[in-house]
């Protein structure tokens, strides 16, 4: 029973390691508070589902999700590099527009069931055990999100990117054009958000209007724990400590709910989370030993 639960939250770790790239990329790369993503999460479980239940192939519409989700970044980025709309409230914006747009893919209900149907796991399983089906699926793209954007963060336009995250006045005296920067990293960002939406659907068995709700949370929650415990000094570390911190993340939340937690303070406990993880400079500075020096 023990040994399964830890099981479950290691794929969930995977699957929303996808998400939490995403979430690396607006705000760790970026630096922008996109909260699209709360939005962009729902876009690409609604869009996976609805096309799934008219009887399209499922990794015709995970990948579907991931172009609409792209879309939803680009729209943002619109909004704030052309509009002059500030970064939090473009997200704001955006986020809430999608909810409107989710539940019109959706057919107007607030939840799809994907029970008895066809899915991309269902072909992965026909690969491997249908037990490991999901782990397999999920390290695979969760491994290959990663290294596609560690090889894309150190091309021209890629340093550019973590340049206009870094300091975009200086990067934009040196001719860059930190708008293109700012839409490009919102659009990927938002697309690795929006698959992360699809696959986690299909995990679950159904789409759920509100399934987005928090993720820019659970997402922060996950690269800073991660960034701590893994550490960031070199690019592939970060992205490396990105999804370690998406599996430890989840595997404490299994650890609480396995003691008795209600899973109505899951938020409340997330957010916690999120407070000591960026807190934990500063705790471990109060208690540093001090050092006496020689006289």
């Amino acid at each position: 029973m023990i040994s399964s639960i830890w099981f479950g939250a290691l794929e969930q770790g995977l699957l929303y390691g996808v998400m939490v790239l995403g979430v690396y990329i607006t705000f760790r790369v970026l630096d922008f508070p996109d909260l699209t993503v709360d939005g962009s999460f729902t876009l690409g479980g609604a869009v996976a589902a609805r096309l799934i239940m008219e009887g399209y192939d499922p990794w015709l519409g995970t990948v579907l999700a991931l172009i609409v989700g792209v879309g939803a970044g680009l729209v943002t980025g619109l909004l704030h590099t052309r509009l002059r709309i500030a970064p939090l409230l473009a997200g704001i914006l955006m986020m809430i527009a999608l909810y409107s747009i989710n539940l019109r893919i959706m057919g107007g209900k607030a939840m799809l069931s994907l029970l008895r149907l066809d899915i991309i796991f269902t072909d992965v399983a026909a690969l491997v055990p249908r037990n490991y089906a999901v782990l397999a699926l999920g390290l695979l793209v969760a491994a290959g999100a990663a290294y596609l954007l560690y090889i894309f963060l150190l091309t021209e336009v890629g340093m550019a990117l973590r340049a206009t995250g870094d300091n975009e006045q200086m990067i934009r005296s040196m001719g860059v054009n930190t708008d293109s920067s700012k839409v490009l990293g919102l659009a990927l960002g938002n697309g690795l958000v929006a698959l992360a939406g699809a696959m986690v659907a299909q995990y679950q068995s159904y789409s759920d209007v509100g399934m987005g709700i928090g993720m820019i949370v659970v997402g922060l929650a996950s690269v800073i724990m991660g960034e701590v415990v893994i550490g960031n000094k070199t690019l592939l570390r970060t992205l490396m400590a990105v999804l370690i911190g998406s599996i430890i993340y989840r595997e404490v939340i299994a650890l609480v709910m396995w003691l008795g937690l209600p899973t109505t303070d899951l938020k409340l406990f997330t957010a916690i989370l999120v407070v000591l993880a960026m807190a934990s400079p500063i705790i471990k500075e109060k208690f540093r030993p001090v050092k006496l020096t020689e006289r």
